[in-house]
């Protein structure tokens, strides 16, 4: 079994099967052996859990992973891997490694085929994902996957602040208020980008995101609210009041006054609001604007 948190080992791998790291799918190889522990200690992940992985690379965290785990799924996009993985993770059983881009893969109904069972279970995703698709995976983790009891990622540090962030920061926006609004969202540890071969021009950090079983605040209609707060973010420059007039088809002075009644600074800025303030904006304007026929 070849120890791919060797540099060394990466580099004798790459040359053998021809491999060159895509920049288009984010592929930076983790090759410290103390983060993978890490992670999968920070998870945490038992012997009784189902794990998704997303992007295992040369599988430094899937043989991990694997050890620790009833049994891993891990899901990558690049064919080319298939010959090294097979080669990295021979002995492993309990492992189903699938090719297929993850944006498209029925996750769950991919799980419980690859490992022949009658229902899907429950399970735990666990995977240093690529850079440029961390907020599409994110959003399809909490919109598409029921059974999923957690979601411990590795991402961009910069992107993990943004989740992270609180009501007043810079960093607060549509993905700060979108994750708060199905999951709960803990700091875990931060990696250097020196713990990367090819090394990138980041560091990263790993989170866990924990589905609420009910949701933070109640909305009628999920897409609208989601599309109400995109609008904000968008003007994020402009006040929650200029915003409304925008988005909603309201007289102005009546979206002031319905602002000021429900306790929310008309003069605010999107990062000021939290998220039950902007369900509240959603519930009064919307509801107004659809008893005026005009959604």
């Amino acid at each position: 079994m070849e120890n791919t948190t060797s540099i060394a080992v990466v580099n004798k791998l790459m040359r053998e099967y021809s491999l060159m790291p895509r920049k288009k799918w984010g592929q930076n190889f983790l090759v410290d052996a103390n983060i993978v522990r890490k992670i999968v200690h920070s998870a945490p992940i038992t012997g009784e859990d189902y794990v998704v992985e997303i992007g295992p690379g040369l599988g430094a965290l899937t043989r991990e992973l694997a050890l620790n785990s009833k049994g891993v799924m891990a899901v990558d996009i690049d064919t080319s891997l298939k010959e090294p993985l097979e080669r990295i993770l021979a002995g492993l059983d309990n492992i189903r490694v699938v090719f297929a881009d993850i944006m498209k893969l029925d996750i769950e109904q991919k799980l419980r085929e690859v490992f022949n069972l009658s229902e899907v279970p429950s399970y735990k995703v666990c995977a240093n994902i690529p850079y440029n698709i961390t907020t599409p995976i994110i959003f399809k983790l909490l919109e598409e996957c029921p059974h999923m009891q957690s979601a411990t990622l590795m991402m961009q540090k910069e992107v993990a602040e943004r989740i992270l962030a609180l009501p007043g920061n810079k960093d607060y926006g549509l993905l700060t208020v979108m994750t708060a609004y199905r999951a709960e969202t803990d700091f875990l540890l931060d990696v250097s980008r020196n713990c990367f071969y090819p090394k990138p021009e980041v560091d990263s950090r790993v989170i866990r995101i924990t589905p609420l079983e009910e949701k933070k605040v109640e909305v009628k209609d999920e897409e609208s609210f989601k599309d109400l707060v995109k609008k904000a973010f968008q003007m994020r420059r402009k006040t929650i009041l200029n915003i409304c007039s925008v988005f909603y088809h309201l007289d102005k002075q009546d979206i002031k006054i319905k602002l000021e009644k429900a306790g929310i600074i008309p003069n605010s800025r999107p990062e000021d609001l939290t998220i039950e303030q902007y369900a509240l904006i959603h519930k009064l304007l919307g509801e107004q604007e659809a008893g005026n026929g005009e959604v």
